[in-house]
């Protein structure tokens, strides 16, 4: 019996985990820049490029989400490790740039 490494189509949504679960966070970062690439390529027929962008967006909302809850648990560490003090939280430096008068942010990828 030979094992096989999985494979994903280019393009193709990344593929769930056994079980039925959502690909972990590193895999979701390679299918956005993935998505990006493509994107920004030019290649896509412009249906190509609405379901592309649609992906992406849910994969960005995704991650944002996993980070914004890494960002509490590291807090919650930080105001439970001495507890003999006030508890104090140092905000994650996030290195984003300002793409309007709007104030919008522009994502770093």
């Amino acid at each position: 019996m030979t094992s096989r490494k999985k494979t994903t189509t280019p393009g193709a949504p990344a593929a769930a985990e056994p079980g039925g679960s959502a690909p972990g966070f590193e895999e979701a970062l390679e299918r956005l820049e993935t998505i990006v690439e493509e994107l920004e390529g030019g290649s896509l027929t412009l249906e190509e490029s609405i379901a592309r962008y649609e992906e992406g967006v849910k994969l960005s909302r995704r991650l944002t989400q996993t980070l914004d809850e890494a960002e509490k648990r590291i807090e919650r560490l930080v105001e439970s490790a001495d507890e003999t003090t006030t508890p104090a939280t140092v905000p994650m430096e996030m290195d984003l740039k300002s793409s309007g008068p709007a104030g919008e942010e522009e994502l770093p990828f």
